[in-house]
């Protein structure tokens, strides 16, 4: 599956804005730029898309492994590169993350037991056995591997969102962590007001509308700055 994918929609699935995106990269020792960052959160096609790197979704998910874990003593964040036994200048085939290690790194960080995926695989309609799954976290060399399909990391992400944001209005399939419904671009519509005898009151309506607005307004400022873990820290201007 894309990288670019798998670090959009698992930041829109546990709610991580940027400043916690980059602070979960600090964890993982990489100080990630927000102009990169923005960069690998787009999707081909869009200008000034980059390709996000092995490396870097595998900083990203260990990171969050870091982040709801712990850091293991005496063990670093593993930065892929050349395959063992090439020098580094050398140019040569890459360490890549397969679709089963980010499965895997993502259960480890959310502390999934296999019932927990198979759960959020459900929500997103994708049924499995605890058998099939359990191919996925086999070794290679183990009889029983069975190489994890986009078709299965998308679903279990989905299935996240469904878990984590059951409130969101936005198809996951389509969505990104920034994404808003678009402007019809047309003028509010403007009611002439009612005529006198009636038990309407214009002056009640405003008040109760502003009332609402604010609410909401209020309402979406503290969705936007929360995730699973609370409350993120807000950035800075």
């Amino acid at each position: 599956m894309i990288h670019n994918d798998v670090l959009r929609r698992l930041r829109y699935a546990l709610a991580i804005n940027d400043t916690a995106a980059i602070s979960i990269f600090k964890l993982a020792n990489y100080d990630m730029e927000i102009d990169y960052l923005h960069a690998v959160m787009k999707r081909e096609g869009e200008e000034g898309y980059l390709p996000c790197r092995d490396k870097i979704i595998g900083l990203f998910l260990d990171g969050l492994i870091i982040k709801n874990r712990g850091r293991q003593e005496g063990q670093e964040p593993k930065v892929l590169g050349p395959k063992e036994g090439l020098e580094p200048k050398v140019l040569g085939p890459k360490e890549r993350l397969s679709n089963n290690e980010v499965m895997r790194k993502i259960r480890i960080a959310m502390s999934y037991k296999d019932e927990d995926m198979i759960h959020a695989l459900q929500l997103a309609d994708f049924r499995i056995s605890k058998s099939e799954l359990s191919a996925f976290f086999r070794k290679p060399d183990h009889r029983n591997f069975k190489p994890a399909g986009d078709q299965v990391v998308r679903n279990l992400l989905q299935g996240m969102v469904k878990k984590h944001r059951p409130d969101s209005t936005i198809s996951h399939r389509n969505a990104k962590p920034d994404d808003r419904k678009p402007s019809s671009g047309k003028p509010n519509e403007i009611k002439p007001a009612k005529k006198k005898g009636t038990t309407h009151s214009p002056k009640t309506e405003k008040g109760e509308l502003n009332s609402s607005h604010t609410n909401a307004v209020r309402e979406n400022s503290k969705q936007a700055n929360t995730s699973v873990w609370g409350t993120l820290p807000s950035k800075k201007r």
